[in-house]
């Protein structure tokens, strides 16, 4: 079953290469479709629909401009995926803190525990 929350559909249009590589054109401003298309070996409507998905996942809105379609970068849930990575990396940081705290502690008391060596004690 997939997931349907903000943070598992926007990591899933992350995914993908083509996707991020559009994020990051779209950093330096709007671009419309033909502008990005030419950067990449697919259809027109292939990018149409990656910037559909771009868009499901609130990263990308899409706006009118006369005949045109402006692609905009939006931070939503970019912000959002970005706090839960950084919720994460202190949480891993805490508990390898914790290890090293305990592995010290450890070898204080055994200083021999620490060689791993063939044949030594581990």
């Amino acid at each position: 079953m997939a997931a349907r929350d903000r943070l598992s559909v926007a990591f899933a249009a992350l995914a993908d290469p083509t996707r991020r590589d559009i994020l990051m054109r779209l950093r330096s401003g709007p671009l419309t479709v033909s502008d990005l298309e030419v950067h990449y070996p697919i259809s027109r409507p292939a990018v149409s629909q990656h910037l559909t998905v771009l868009e499901k996942a609130g990263l990308v809105v899409r706006g009118r401009r006369a005949q045109w379609t402006d692609c905009f970068l939006t931070s939503a849930s970019l912000d959002e995926a970005a706090a839960w990575l950084e919720q994460q990396r202190a949480d891993w940081t805490e508990r390898f803190d914790l290890l090293d705290e305990h592995l010290s502690r450890r070898r204080k008391h055994d200083p021999e525990a620490h060689d791993h060596g063939e044949g030594e004690k581990v």
